[in-house]
């Protein structure tokens, strides 16, 4: 492992081994201490799309939820799962699926297509016309700003899907995906997360779906894999110390430099953003 493979694997916090119900446990108590240190938060508010990360990620803070609920007697504390379907969505089987499976306290629909639409041609009188890639980022940015409206009428905070093999990539959406307040995956990379699910008895059609950000009109259903040009299973074996192809490490390390800035609040004087 050379001495960017090291920078990487160590800033991603990746192990190669991992016990998954030891995983779920640190995940759960990460969610209950913020709410033990900030007490008026009272929940969770998270999007669901039907694909792994964020059924893991749902999983956990409903757990985490439940457990707050009997240890304090506070029936207060919710965890609320949000569809957030651009029209009409194609896999909204799976997200019914993950919904049965996590059980949320409150299951919420809201449509974004008025919205993005409505977005979309403001801006285009505007003389300012959106490519699909920047309506796709358009998409997720509206998905997050509804997330947050929840989130200030239930005294709840919004959680990310964030996991490093993504993070590493910069596969997210600068202020829409990538724009929560806690991220209790990040650490694990993709084969970890479906261990995890395996773990707590998830539907292995959930899983084993292809992931897909589904956020271009004219690409939909565009596998993650096709957009970034690597496997997750190279990105996988490349945050677990191992070696990969020269062609997978030089994709994988031009992808993590291109997406610095994602990983980073706004920027300063005082920021030696140039290193």
């Amino acid at each position: 492992m050379d001495a960017m493979q090291k920078r990487i694997v160590e800033e991603m916090k990746v192990q190669p081994v991992i016990d998954p119900k030891e995983e779920i446990r640190k995940s759960v108590d990460f969610l209950k201490s913020y709410l033990k240190k900030y007490p008026f938060f009272k929940g969770f508010v998270l999007g669901l799309s039907g694909g792994q990360d964020s059924t893991l990620t749902g999983k956990l803070a409903q757990i985490a939820i439940n457990e707050m609920k009997e240890e304090t007697g506070n029936q207060d504390y919710k965890f609320i799962a949000v569809r957030l379907p651009y029209g009409e969505q194609k896999d909204a089987d799976d997200v019914e699926l993950a919904v049965q499976f996590i059980q949320p306290d409150k299951d919420i629909t809201v449509n974004i297509k008025p919205a993005v639409d409505a977005s979309e041609a403001s801006l285009a009188k505007a003389g300012i016309i959106l490519s699909d890639f920047a309506k796709g980022n358009e998409k997720a940015r509206e998905r997050m700003k509804v997330q947050y409206s929840i989130a200030a009428m239930e005294n709840c905070v919004v959680l990310g899907t964030d996991h490093s093999a993504e993070n590493v990539t910069g596969f997210f959406t600068k202020y829409g995906d990538g724009g929560s307040d806690l991220v209790p995956i990040f650490r694990l990379n993709k084969r970890q997360g479906k261990m995890l699910l395996k773990e707590l008895g998830c539907p292995e059609r959930l899983y084993m779906k292809t992931p897909t950000a589904d956020l271009e009109d004219e690409r939909p259903q565009l596998s993650d894999e096709a957009a970034l040009g690597v496997s997750y299973n190279d990105i996988d074996d490349y945050l677990e110390g191992k070696e990969v192809s020269p062609e997978a490490k030089a994709k994988i390390e031009s992808w993590y430099l291109k997406g610095q800035h994602k990983r980073h609040m706004p920027i300063t004087i005082f920021d030696d953003f140039w290193k």
